[in-house]
């Protein structure tokens, strides 16, 4: 799970995919209108997304390249986003997503850059502590999320 703040947004489910190069946020009617971007990130499955339209003053075009080896020129922002305890600046291409399980991709740019170690045998296991009594969290099965068992350690 990760927070977007300036968008709005918590708790929002990621994908961590080590063999996609970028990351990718889902998001509709992308548009660029007098030097702006226009987009709507949406979800209805997520009680947070509201089809509001966001407009960005800051964004470029890149290419991405998909494991088929197809080319597709892409508009990229950079987000803040909250990973864990953690904030971070995060490059994410803006993607039609809808048929995809989780909204957000995360890929190998953004896992460098926090030297993320991944264990494939483990899911959901990046929790953050509860605010009030700064309790640990349990996972669906009641397993405690201690430091050492998040899938995702920074390397600090």
């Amino acid at each position: 799970m990760a927070d977007f703040p300036s968008l709005g947004l918590e708790e929002i489910e990621v994908k961590i995919d080590t063999g996609a190069f970028t990351s990718s946020i889902h998001c509709a009617d992308i548009k660029e209108i007098s030097g702006k971007l226009h987009c709507k990130f949406l979800d209805e499955t997520h009680p947070l997304y509201n089809h509001k339209e966001l407009i960005f003053d800051h964004y470029e075009m890149t290419v991405i390249k998909s494991s088929n080896g197809i080319s597709e020129t892409r508009y990229q922002i950079v987000l803040t986003m909250i990973f864990g305890k953690k904030t971070y600046d995060v490059e994410l291409t803006l993607s039609d997503r809808a048929e995809m399980k989780f909204p957000v991709l995360l890929g190998r740019k953004f896992l460098q850059q926090g030297k993320f170690i991944v264990d494939v045998s483990k899911i959901n296991r990046l929790r953050k502590k509860t605010a009030k009594t700064n309790e640990k969290e349990e996972t669906e099965n009641g397993d405690s999320l201690g430091q050492s068992e998040t899938v995702l350690n920074t390397e600090n």
